[in-house]
């Protein structure tokens, strides 16, 4: 047996430990109970470590959806069972072959009641590295590295960006002095400092848009910056979709100052003025904008006596242009910045709260994740801006807002025959197909009981025009007998009642 590994081991992991207690952690709880609380596991990951677990109820270890929950269990940790019955049972751990130290914190629920687990592979050793090392390096070891923070996301947490010659990571999460969380304002790190920090690694989300970050990083030296941006005009830095200027209000203690604007970005931005002294003023001049929303980085860089080279770096926007689009074109754009306008019939939503509901239009279906301003059921009609993103390669509207909401009521045939007429207001409707009178265009007859409804036109969906009307009936193979569900309005035409342009919502052969 390998007595300085373990012993080198529990000094590592009591540590952690010895940081990371807090108000949650109970190892002597009346309704679960393990043998210990923590878990060394060697780096040939050839040997498994056993607890027990003695518990009044079921019992699970918490396993979040969230890849950055802190009690998720990682990927590279087996653990058999993840849950069990009351009484007394055997926890297996095993993890694969790893090279640098690693640990976590699990919890078990049981009865209400929460057991926190630490689990250690192995010694923690800081390797010191660029970014594109810690992007390129191992999850779970941890890396100390230098670079300049180039953003602040989070104010609360410490969630920011460090960047370096060889790339740029996030930090997510950074402690405070004393090792605590959820106080990164007392550190006094701006955008612009020179920051070493060293934390353990993880990779969040998937190729092409995965995110390398170390994650609660203790910072070790902060060197400060001797040029920043004070504020800016506009406001927000952001320019017309007809052009502009936007104008950086500099605190600068080097050298003076030289501005660099990526290539790429030359054809609709270019620096005006700057001026001289303590506080310089950089202007910037902003092409119209003929496509969606843009944004770029651009760097301001001074020296001190000796030559040091010290940067602040800030984002010029501006919006673009609104892209009016269905659904089908939408999906088969590129993930960007444009923004789109779309409009469909709300057909499922998985969280009201959040924003987050499935639209579908005569030429598709797409997910729309967390838009503003979303108060519509199952059935309305809504119109959303946002641009194209993606999630695991499945398209999605992102970074949306709902502008418009046209609410669909859901009434009986017996109960629409009572509306009065208006082309603007919608009914969802139910019955059973009587009679087909037009296939091309979906003109037929719904019965329900004793009441029998005229539908002038069965089209695909929200928007059809054109051609794009014609033919649904021959497609979805609908026949009579079949139950159909449509949205539309209550029109009369020589004296009988009818359901207006019919929207496609469902069907049950």
């Amino acid at each position: 047996m390998n007595y300085k590994f373990l012993f080198t081991a529990f000094v590592a992991l009591m540590s952690m430990v010895l940081v990371s207690c807090n108000d949650e952690e109970a190892t002597y709880l009346s309704e679960i109970r393990v043998s210990q609380s923590y878990v060394a596991l060697p780096e040939n990951g050839k040997e498994t470590a056993t607890i027990e677990i003695t518990a009044t109820d079921s019992w699970e270890f918490y396993d979040s959806d969230d890849a950055k929950d802190a009690y998720k269990i990682p990927s590279w940790l087996e653990i058999t069972p993840k849950s069990g019955a009351a009484g007394t049972s055997k926890i297996t751990f095993k993890a694969g072959e790893n090279k640098g130290g690693r640990n976590c914190q699990l919890k078990i629920k049981c009865a209400g009641k929460e057991q926190i687990i630490n689990v250690i592979q192995g010694v923690k050793a800081v390797e010191n590295a660029t970014c594109a090392q810690v992007i390129a390096g191992d999850d779970g070891k941890t890396f100390r590295v230098t670079g300049t923070c180039t953003g602040i996301y989070n104010t609360t947490y410490g969630n920011w960006y460090l960047t370096d010659e060889t790339g740029t990571i996030t930090i997510y999460g950074t402690l405070d002095k004393n090792g605590q969380t959820k106080n990164f304002a007392s550190l006094g790190i701006e955008v612009g400092d020179v920051v070493t920090v060293e934390g353990p690694k993880t990779t969040y989300g998937t190729p092409p848009n995965e995110v390398h970050e170390l994650v609660d990083v203790t910072v070790i030296k902060i060197e400060k910056s001797l040029i920043k941006v004070l504020d800016t005009d506009p406001a927000d830095a952001t320019a017309p979709v007809e052009g502009g200027e936007v104008k950086f209000n500099l605190d600068c203690k080097g050298n003076g100052v030289s501005v660099v604007i990526p290539d790429e970005v030359k054809d609709w931005l270019s620096m005006v003025s700057v001026t001289s002294g303590a506080n310089p003023v950089v202007v910037f001049k902003v092409a119209p904008n003929p496509a969606g929303d843009r944004q770029v980085d651009v760097t301001f860089k001074t020296t001190d006596a000796n030559g040091k080279e010290y940067t602040a770096v800030a984002t010029v926007y501006q919006k673009g242009a609104i892209v009016d689009s269905n659904i089908a074109d939408f999906l088969a754009a590129e993930v960007g910045n444009t923004q789109y306008r779309l409009s469909g019939v709300v057909v499922g939503i998985t969280d009201a709260a959040k924003g987050r509901f499935t639209i579908r239009d005569y030429s598709g279906e797409v997910y729309v994740y967390n838009a503003a301003e979303f108060d519509a059921k199952v059935g309305d009609i809504v119109t959303v801006e946002g641009k194209r993103a993606a999630f695991n390669g499945t398209a999605q509207v992102g970074s949306g807002v709902v502008l418009n909401t046209i609410p669909v009521t859901k009434v009986s045939l017996a109960e629409f025959l009572t509306k009065e007429d208006n082309k603007d207001v919608y009914y969802m409707v139910t019955g059973t197909i009587d009679e087909i009178a037009n296939a091309t265009y979906g003109n037929l007859y719904l019965k329900d009981g004793d009441t029998r409804v005229y539908v002038y036109g069965t089209y695909p969906g929200w928007g059809a025009t054109g051609d794009f009307r014609k033919n649904l009936i021959e497609k979805l193979g609908l026949e009579v007998g079949d139950e159909l569900t449509v949205i539309g309005s209550k029109t009369t035409y020589n004296g009988t009642p009818q359901v207006n342009n019919g929207i496609y919502f469902g069907h049950v052969k």
